[in-house]
Formats: C-alpha cells, sequence, structure tokens
C-alpha cells in the first residue's frame, strides 16, 4: 500500500547543509554575474550574443516583468520585505523536510535566487537585469538574471515535485 507523503510534523534526520550550500552557490553566482555586467556595460546598453539573445544593463525597480516598478520607491522597502520573509520560511521548510531531495532543490533554489535579489535592493536600491532573449515578431521578453531564473526552476521542480506525490 503507497503512503502519501506530507510535511512532517517534526524535524526530519537529514542535514539542511547541502540545501543552504546550493543557495550559497546560486547566490554567488548571481552577484559574480551581476558585478560583472555593471563593470562592462552602461545603463541600457546590449550586446548581440545570438540571433534570439542579449545581454543588456537593465535596472528592476519592481518584481517580476518589472510589477510595480514605477511605484515610487516603496515596492523597493516591500519587495525586500516579502524576500527575507520568504528566505525564513524556506529555511524552515528545509528544516522540517531536509531529506525530501526534489522539494529540497526547489526550495534551496527559490532561497538564493530570492536572496540574491534582496541583496540588489538592499545594495543598489534596484535589482540588476541582463538576460535578454528575443523571438522575431514577438519581441523581447523581460531582461531577467541569474535570481530570476534560479527562482523559476525552483518553481517548476516545487510544481514537478508535487505531480509525483499526487501521482503516488
Amino acid at each position: 500500500m503507497a503512503t502519501k507523503k506530507t510535511f512532517s510534523s517534526k524535524p526530519s534526520t537529514g542535514s539542511m547543509a547541502p540545501w543552504l550550500g546550493i543557495a550559497f552557490i546560486v547566490i554567488l553566482l548571481d552577484q559574480l554575474s551581476k558585478i560583472t555586467i555593471t563593470r562592462l556595460f552602461a545603463l541600457g546598453e546590449e550586446k548581440v550574443i545570438t540571433s534570439f539573445f542579449n545581454l543588456v544593463l537593465a535596472y528592476n525597480y519592481g518584481a517580476a516583468f518589472s510589477f510595480l516598478d514605477k511605484a515610487g520607491g516603496w515596492q523597493r522597502h516591500m519587495f525586500t520585505a516579502i524576500g527575507i520573509g520568504a528566505a525564513l520560511y524556506i529555511i524552515y521548510l528545509l528544516k522540517r523536510n531536509s531529506g525530501q531531495r526534489m522539494f529540497c532543490w526547489a526550495l534551496a533554489l527559490i532561497l538564493g535566487g530570492a536572496l540574491g535579489n534582496v541583496i540588489d535592493r538592499i545594495a543598489y536600491g534596484h535589482v540588476v537585469d541582463f538576460l535578454d532573449f528575443h523571438w522575431q515578431a514577438f519581441g523581447h521578453f523581460p531582461a531577467f538574471n541569474i535570481a530570476d531564473s534560479a527562482i523559476c526552476i525552483g518553481a517548476a521542480l516545487f510544481v514537478l515535485d508535487e505531480l509525483r506525490r499526487v501521482n503516488k
């Protein structure tokens, strides 16, 4: 008989260290890439890499897809607080479920991405974006960064993990 896996009411016996290590690697790669791009590019400067991909230095004062980008500044504090709150909750979930590999991979990627963007908001007042994908008549997808990519991959893994749980 298959048992349904649920969140444990007591901490699992696994270590949080590997998951925090993954989050740290995401933060490190994210911050190094942002430092590099800000030193090599002027704001708005673009370098064509392929027919569908450019590097471009852009600042995002809002959230995903520049949501609330022009809201007057208060959004910086709100998104910073949300990022810190999410990070604390993710650390709690990692502690409680550290033995669930895919679930923790998802959380670690989201944690690293969230903190990477929080660091930008605290240090610069905006998030540094630089990855610019585009496709012919469809135009440009909003620029993003490694932290955003980690969050999206983590979210996809989270959904996949949940679908696996439901199918068991």
